[in-house]
């Protein structure tokens, strides 16, 4: 069956983000102690430039989401996981070239989640630079 270009789905940067949160859907939120290390200032409005959020799903498996809305800075960041044994990290990444980037017709894949291989797990530490203007996942195991 061939569609139509309007039958055709273009999935969004905002459908991405959340299929990727996915995994905190029915988890138990982890408390974090988590403070940004800057400010992103944009027309004399002050946020904190990182945000991060925590969860452990049903089989064990901790999930970290971190948001880096600086569209110019990246940001290193180290997550120390206490309480618990950890093996391995993997992690999946949404970025655009700009902060307008999207997805259209022509070009349904400009905007899509790859791959994060960036997060370096050393015992029960994990560090990672988080790209200016991305979203990162991780699956701490």
């Amino acid at each position: 069956m061939i569609l139509t270009e309007e039958e055709k789905i273009i999935f969004t940067p905002t459908y991405h983000v959340f299929d990727m949160y996915q995994v905190h859907h029915d988890a138990t939120l982890i408390p974090l102690d988590f403070q940004s290390p800057y400010e992103y200032e944009f027309d004399g409005e002050k946020l904190p430039a990182i945000n991060a959020s925590a969860s452990k799903d049903k089989n064990g498996a901790i999930h970290v989401s971190l948001v880096n809305i600086d569209p110019k800075q990246s940001a290193d960041v180290n997550i120390e996981v206490r309480g618990a044994d950890v093996s391995k990290v993997t992690g999946r990444i949404l970025i655009g070239t700009e902060l307008n980037t999207h997805n259209t017709f022509d070009s349904p894949e400009v905007v899509k989640p790859g791959e994060f291989n960036e997060a370096k797990l050393s015992k029960q530490k994990i560090t990672l630079t988080l790209p200016a203007k991305s979203i990162v996942v991780i699956e701490i195991i």
